[in-house]
């Protein structure tokens, strides 16, 4: 067979990117979900920028994502756990590096991918998700230079889950605390 003269992008999308229990392509829809909720999507997405996305009024976001079921067949269901460690960031704007470590985002979303029955697991059905959102300097101020969290911590210190529709709002609401 003679090798193609060109690639097409949606069978390459499809055979590389399939797989969305994978811990870095949930990842990466995890940012997809909420940019959508935020009207963030108008632009392509920026491997290892500043921050995950800027909401049309300039909101910065971080998103985390975690689940309970993983690509592989894991006996139980994982543990809830977030990145949270502040980090050297780089800014594609201006290709510019922090001097420090630090939470760059004003705006933490939590993505949990919910379902724990991997016959009906759909990570691109809205409704088998939650979501958490906190202002980054809560999370300053609760955690500190620590570098993850769980689910349970963050629930306990009042953060309620929320669904695919609320995003937006509860993203505009903690920026003005």
């Amino acid at each position: 067979m003679p090798p193609p003269s060109h690639i097409s992008a949606p069978s390459f999308w499809q055979w590389a990117y399939s797989d969305h229990l994978s811990n870095a392509n949930r990842g990466v829809l995890a940012e997809y979900i909420v940019g959508l909720a935020v009207g963030a999507t108008e632009k392509p997405r920026v491997e290892w920028d500043k921050y995950d996305l800027v909401t049309p009024g300039g909101v910065s976001i971080e998103v985390k994502s975690s689940a309970y079921l993983q690509s592989w067949n894991n006996p139980k269901p994982s543990t809830i756990v977030f990145d949270i460690a502040p980090k050297t960031w780089w800014d594609a704007a201006t290709n510019t590096y922090a001097t420090a470590r630090e939470r760059s985002a004003k705006v933490y979303v939590f993505c949990v991918f919910k379902e724990q029955d991997r016959q009906k697991a759909n990570p691109l059905d809205l409704s088998q998700w939650f979501f958490l959102v906190c202002p980054t300097s809560q999370i300053n101020v609760w955690f500190g230079k620590q570098k993850s969290v769980r689910l349970g911590i963050l629930e306990g210190k009042g953060q309620e889950r929320i669904r695919y529709e609320e995003i937006a709002a509860a993203v505009e609401e903690v920026v003005t605390l």
